[in-house]
């Protein structure tokens, strides 16, 4: 484990945090739901903890990874574990106009249908902490180009870190870790379930439409849906709404009345209010805070 020290870079146009990386010694989560507006990354090397994150609590151990998008509540008591705490802005790296170069959008982040963390291989650790340690020896020093540098040893984690959640394990897993890691995999209704949701949460937002599609009994399918998931079926749909809400109020310019047209609402304040429901914030402050037409697509 290399020495824990707090590095950060400031954005000069608005003074406020664009990268960080600090060790979990000197940082200290609150004991209160926390909704931050930047991505928020903790490598657990050692130890034990817990996270409550929407209505699930989980436990989680040694060579840990747990991801956080901008806004998006948890609750994390990491004890006296050993690791690191990364977090980035969005306009210091986006994950959304970047997806194609590294891949982490519905993997690591904004991910409705697993837990906002995974278990690591110990030389996948290895690789995390060997990265980080890059990007504090060169946060210790102002350099030419830092921030290019910054940037892409970001990337080069969490691509490292996408290879992972994605089944890509390290050569030496075992075929029962493996087996122990992916569980007994799901019905083949919610693997259905998932591609509805992709292709009609604009447009239908209860779960009832859901289980009508699918041709099963609304109790079915939310037995089903809780019991894999985590979650009901109900809050699913809301985040993947929320989730696409968040990519068009930072990439996109559009006015909010727009943006709740497309999703499927009759009018903005609709919208608005279901928004800060899930977000806490309404849509023109999560804009304000997070990004305003940073990069138009």
């Amino acid at each position: 484990m290399m020495p824990s020290y707090t590095h950060t870079l400031i954005n000069p146009q608005n003074g406020e945090l664009a990268f960080k990386v600090v060790g979990l010694d000197n940082y200290s989560f609150p004991d209160t739901l926390q909704r931050l507006s930047y991505y928020t990354v903790v490598l657990i090397s050692e130890g034990q903890g817990k996270l409550q994150s929407g209505f699930s609590e989980h436990e989680f151990s040694d060579n840990t990874l747990l991801c956080f998008a901008p806004y998006q509540p948890f609750l994390l008591d990491t004890g006296s574990s050993k690791g690191y705490v990364i977090n980035f802005h969005p306009d210091f790296f986006c994950i959304h106009k970047h997806h194609k170069e590294v891949a982490c959008n519905g993997v690591l982040f904004n991910n409705i249908y697993q837990p906002p963390f995974h278990e690591l291989g110990a030389r996948t650790t290895q690789k995390l902490l060997k990265i980080i340690g890059n990007m504090q020896e060169e946060l210790r020093q102002e350099g030419l180009a830092q921030h290019e540098l910054m940037v892409s040893f970001l990337k080069i984690f969490l691509i490292t870190a996408s290879r992972s959640r994605a089944g890509m394990v390290d050569a030496a897993t075992t075929e029962e870790e493996l087996s122990r890691r992916e569980g007994h995999g799901e019905p083949f209704v919610l693997q259905k379930l998932k591609d509805a949701i992709e292709e009609h949460y604009r447009q239908k937002h209860s779960a009832g439409e859901y289980a009508q599609m699918l041709n099963i009994s609304p109790k079915a399918l939310a037995r089903m849906t809780k019991a894999h998931f985590s979650r009901t079926l109900t809050d699913m749909i809301a985040e993947r709404i929320v989730i696409e809400a968040k990519r068009e109020l930072y990439l996109t310019a559009k006015p909010v009345k727009a943006i709740a047209y497309e999703l499927g609402f009759g009018d903005e304040y609709h919208f608005s209010r279901f928004f800060k429901n899930k977000a806490a914030v309404s849509p023109q402050v999560y804009r304000n805070k997070v990004g305003f037409a940073r990069g138009e697509i």
